[in-house]
């Protein structure tokens, strides 16, 4: 349930980076012009998204821990960067999915995607019951 929560949140936030022109952030649906393939798209990219980030992602934190230390966690932001751009290149590979101009425009759009994910992840999360005493 909570994969499905995270996917949902994803696909919202990465619309929202794609409504930004600017960004260079773009969704390509696998039938055009239609609203319910759009949507069906905002959530295969959002689920490659959630994969790339738990797999790749995780093994990328291990590896670059000293990194982490050494930066004082802003290396954080090129690997999000590097994770959404790795998530256009593989989506891209079907012919639908996301496209992400530059790499630097990749980072800054991870970083509102990253916002986004908080926001709505500190509204959606369940509360924990409080123990009487």
């Amino acid at each position: 349930m909570r994969f499905i929560i995270r996917v949902v949140i994803n696909a919202f936030a990465i619309w929202v980076a794609s409504l930004i022109p600017v960004l260079g952030v773009d969704v390509h649906s696998f039938a055009p012009g239609e609203t319910l393939q759009f949507v069906l798209t905002l959530l295969a990219v959002a689920a490659v998204f959630a994969l790339v980030n738990s797999i790749i992602g995780t093994i990328i934190k291990v590896v670059a821990f000293p990194l982490y230390i050494l930066t004082f966690g802003l290396i954080s932001l090129l690997v999000n960067g590097f994770l959404l751009w790795l998530t256009a290149w593989i989506t891209s590979g079907f012919g639908w999915g996301l496209s992400v101009d530059s790499f630097w425009w990749g980072v800054v759009a991870a970083v509102l995607i990253s916002v986004i994910n908080a926001v709505f992840g500190a509204i959606l999360r369940p509360q924990r019951k409080k123990r009487r005493r």
